[in-house]
């Protein structure tokens, strides 16, 4: 039976080759580990790349929703992803001082 109560998130995941990735999850850091050391568990798309880190984190209500924030994050151009990821991490890191 599938979890009803669980917190989906989106992610944007910082490649070796400075691309970004993009996917959904209920666990950020598990998700990451699994890019980073399985080869049967990370996306295809790290096949040839390293996972570097998580630069952008995005919590959904549901998977559905989280699936849709996804859908339209893919959409983007690189240029958009890049200032989302920016406006995100100066925010966060605003937060920490």
């Amino acid at each position: 039976m599938a979890k009803t109560n669980s917190v989906w998130y989106v992610y944007m995941i910082r490649s070796s080759d400075n691309s970004l990735y993009t996917g959904i999850t209920t666990d950020p850091k598990r998700r990451l580990t699994e890019h980073q050391t399985d080869p049967k568990k990370q996306a295809k798309y790290f096949k040839g790349r390293q996972a570097l880190s998580i630069a952008y984190l995005q919590i959904a209500t549901s998977r559905s929703e989280a699936s849709k924030l996804e859908a339209g994050f893919k959409k983007l151009s690189k240029h958009k992803k890049e200032q989302i990821v920016a406006e995100y991490q100066h925010i966060h890191l605003a937060q920490l001082t």
